[in-house]
């Protein structure tokens, strides 16, 4: 629209900036009639138009002729348009979760516009909640979840109270998927831009790598520098061969990366002894125990322990490291699945990947950038999900408290 013709956008003045312009006016007033030019300046001065200066002139002008107390004051009264509509969130709480999935399906059921529900969202009356899916126990599994968590306490005599063991020797493993790209990505573009196209055969053919990542609790110096990040390594389950036929990537005989699609026993001890262990012994800080726990969970690929050739590896070097499984139906209770695994997808999606070696390099790039401020928060929230779990008895149907980790780390 022409600027000519564009609608001004105004204020309200207040009581008291229309009475001093009712005074300005007054002031240079000549035969009567305000001063040429005068309307228009003061217009300016507070950033309205002509006409609400000219209309505020005009009352004054025939109050004063009635020889009446000049009063100018808004007719706008302090609360104005239409009452809103009370939220009945007694009737709302009281409907079946399946009929509120949605504020058009949620405004039906009790029968208000979608809009006015989306009113109360911002109002915080009601609010969006994402619900997922949480393993099913039994009370066996619940017993052993207790008895795990519990087993983590021991009393200070000095301070006289109950707190968590030093768990910075215990070492948690486990395995996730990690693909080149998400079957729906979601992006911010232009609104002339092109839209994104992205194409692949089937969703099941999206290149994808497992990773096995290990890390421990960080530990720190008295004057508070780190000591050990807590990183011991992430490695992929990929193997290389030669290509078997040119291509317009690679000529035939090119070694090319392959992930392994099967994760056997056998595979699983391979990585241990000849990753996992020699990156335990080169990064573990010598100033601390060499008495190590790995804390998996309850995969059949996974070890027992007792194999011979990883009880060798395992205590060899002056280090005594065994294996133990955590809680079956338990991923609260591994740091990786807690939300430390989150946080690498996060950082390797900003960089995509157009071939397994990127996609390995891109997944082992965001593994060494995360901060050891980000590991400690993972470890302090599997403090609080042990808590939680004790005081449930040992369920996993609870929510993990706003925990001031940095106020924490502060202490």
């Amino acid at each position: 629209m022409h600027a000519f013709y564009k609608q001004h956008e105004e204020a309200n003045l207040t009581d008291d900036q229309r009475h001093r312009i009712v005074c300005i006016l007054f002031e240079s007033c000549k035969n009567g009639k305000p001063a040429h030019g005068k309307v228009q300046e003061v217009a300016a001065t507070f950033d309205v138009s002509r006409r609400c200066i000219s209309k505020l002139w005009t009352a004054a002008q025939k109050q004063r002729e009635q020889l009446l107390p000049i009063n100018v004051r808004s007719k706008i009264p302090g609360k104005t348009g239409k009452d809103r509509l009370p939220c009945p969130i007694e009737e709302i709480m009281a409907l079946e979760v399946s009929k509120r999935s949605t504020l058009k399906r949620l405004g039906l059921a009790i029968g208000h516009a979608p809009s006015t529900c989306r009113r109360w969202v911002k109002q915080g009356v009601i609010k969006s909640h994402t619900n997922t899916i949480k393993p099913d126990l039994s009370q066996d599994q619940k017993h052993l979840r207790l008895h795990f968590t519990v087993g983590k306490l021991v009393f200070d005599r000095l301070l006289r109270c109950v707190k968590f063991k030093d768990m910075s020797h215990v070492i948690h493993i486990d395995e996730k998927w990690f693909y080149m790209t998400k079957p729906s990505c979601k992006y911010y573009i232009g609104s002339n831009e092109t839209e994104p196209y992205r194409s692949c055969k089937s969703k099941r053919y999206i290149t994808k790598v497992m990773f096995l990542a290990a890390v421990s609790r960080p530990t720190y110096e008295e004057n508070g520098d780190v000591l050990f990040d807590g990183k011991l390594g992430i490695w992929p389950f990929t193997y290389q061969e030669p290509a078997k036929r040119n291509s317009k990537n690679r000529v035939t005989g090119t070694m090319v990366t392959k992930a392994i699609e099967s994760i056997t026993k056998k595979v699983t001890k391979e990585l241990l002894i000849n990753l996992l262990i020699p990156a335990i012994k080169q990064k573990w800080p010598a100033s601390t125990s060499k008495e190590i726990t790995i804390q998996q969970d309850n995969a059949k690929p996974h070890l027992s322990g007792r194999e011979k050739d990883f009880i060798e590896a395992a205590t060899s070097d002056g280090f005594n490291i065994e294996l133990t499984q955590q809680p079956a139906m338990s991923p609260d209770l591994n740091i990786l699945d807690l939300g430390f695994f989150r946080s690498i997808q996060s950082l390797q999606d900003e960089n995509p990947a157009k071939n397994m070696e990127e996609l390995v390099k891109n997944v082992q790039d965001a593994y060494e950038r995360e901060t050891v401020k980000c590991l400690d928060n993972v470890w302090l929230s599997l403090q609080a999900c042990m808590v939680e779990i004790m005081k449930i008895k040992g369920h996993n149907n609870y929510k993990l408290p706003h925990l001031r980790k940095a106020a924490q780390r502060r202490q």
